[in-house]
């Protein structure tokens, strides 16, 4: 994860750590933390860059373009 979204162009001059914060290999689930550090009040950022969707499609993407 720290790779992504360190290397990523959208998130990466804000993305600092990346943690796991459970694991279980029953069902092979991770829980993680991201942390990111976001400008001052910039209209829209948190709604569009922070927007848990597109922060997942980054995930996402990364994984379909190594296929």
């Amino acid at each position: 994860l720290t790779e992504v979204y360190s290397s990523s162009p959208a998130l990466g001059r804000y993305f600092r750590s990346a943690q796991v914060l459970s694991f279980s290999n029953e069902s092979s689930t991770v829980i993680y933390q991201l942390l990111f550090s976001v400008p001052p009040s910039t209209e829209g950022f948190m709604e569009n860059s922070m927007n848990p969707d597109f922060i997942r499609n980054i995930l996402r993407q990364n994984i379909y373009d190594e296929d």
